[in-house]
């Protein structure tokens, strides 16, 4: 599919959102602070700790770890279904992803990836599940349930952290390697366009009309704002760090951006940035490393993964000000908000099965 039959498409599919817009997107404490009176989050935030090995769930309304889900080893990256019923976790050692009852901590499903795989993402219907491939240039479309094996798609790169557009028609992916954006139909799951960024993306985030994008981009450290419908970089904007996950606020207006750094140079807070300018206008502390984001249905509340200190920082977006710090193990990666509360079950073991002969995740970039 060409470029102008793309801005076709995508045009008249956005012409359709832009009458409303939604909210969008996907150990012990350290401390134990407690939440502000009145103003507490109930919820799951599902953390994946590649380092050790876990996935972790914290109890958003006391930011203490109510369990943590050993076996999937390596996971990069976690995702909450809609429903916030299932969660699916990426394991690099393994090369697979699996599905996780949230209510019993059991594996459902299991399904093979690419080489190092990076992010899953679902569709918001639910419906359809997709892994990047960052070792092999390729993404992995799954039906949802199951996990069988439902195409695997040619990008070409290497593709990392991947969101789909509001409606779900399209997968917007971020190619490190292509220093891309690439646009998947999600209908036909094709490849339709790749749109140069000056730098190797390593996130997206999707307003919820579905008009733009904005990547991070490691190098120059910075975001840029992309027009899906015009397919080109029409804002950027610097930031102190090398730049990791994306995400924005429910009223689209301010853009977080994990300043991550890099090991030896390691950032140590997240930049908010405003949507319609791209000035960066505050920044917020956090711990070593900012990687991962996710921001409550509210608004009011962020959590951030901090990867070279192990810990994960909860942050007042109304007070611009971290108030609790949870320590969950080593290098936590994706993060993830369900809107339930979790099952406090302490520690679970979950067997994967055993999978054929596969490369590590040593392809995977360390510091992303």
């Amino acid at each position: 599919m060409g470029q102008r039959t793309y801005r076709t498409i995508i045009g008249t599919v956005m012409l359709a959102a832009l009458a409303a817009c939604a909210p969008q997107q996907q150990g012990r404490s350290a401390a134990t602070p407690s939440p502000i009176k009145g103003t507490a989050t109930q919820g799951t935030v599902w953390v994946a700790v590649e380092g050790g090995d876990a996935l972790v769930a914290i109890d958003a309304a006391t930011n203490a770890v109510a369990t943590t889900v050993s076996g999937i080893r390596e996971p990069h990256n976690v995702q909450v279904a809609p429903g916030g019923d299932r969660v699916y976790a990426i394991s690099g050692n393994a090369a697979m992803v699996a599905e996780l009852d949230a209510a019993g901590y059991r594996l459902k499903a299991s399904g093979p990836t690419g080489r190092a795989p990076a992010h899953v993402v679902l569709t918001p219907d639910g419906t359809k599940t997709y892994v990047t491939n960052y070792g092999d240039g390729t993404v992995s479309a799954y039906r949802t349930g199951d996990l069988t094996s439902a195409k695997v798609i040619r990008v070409g790169g290497g593709p990392h952290g991947a969101r789909p557009t509001p409606d779900g028609s399209f997968l917007i992916v971020a190619n490190m390697k292509a220093e891309t954006v690439d646009v998947i139909d999600t209908r036909t799951d094709t490849k339709t366009a790749a749109m140069p960024v000056g730098g190797p993306p390593v996130q997206v985030a999707i307003s919820c009309d579905g008009r733009y994008a904005y990547a991070t981009v490691s190098e120059p450290a910075g975001v840029v704002k992309i027009d899906l419908r015009a397919a080109k970089v029409v804002a950027e904007t610097a930031v102190p760090a090398s730049p990791a996950q994306a995400y924005l606020t429910p009223d689209g207006r301010t853009l977080l951006s994990a300043d991550q750094g890099t090991e030896e140079r390691p950032g140590d807070s997240i930049s908010l940035i405003d949507t319609q300018t791209m000035a960066v206008t505050g920044r917020i502390a956090t711990g070593s490393g900012p990687h991962g984001l996710v921001v409550d249905p509210t608004g009011r509340r962020a959590w951030v993964t901090n990867v070279y200190d192990g810990t994960v920082s909860v942050l007042d977006l109304t007070a611009r000000k971290a108030i609790a710090t949870v320590r969950v193990g080593e290098e936590p990666n994706g993060v993830s908000f369900a809107a339930r509360p979790p099952l406090a079950a302490g520690q679970v073991r979950m067997a994967l099965p055993s999978p054929a002969p596969h490369p590590s995740s040593s392809g995977m970039p360390h510091d992303h």
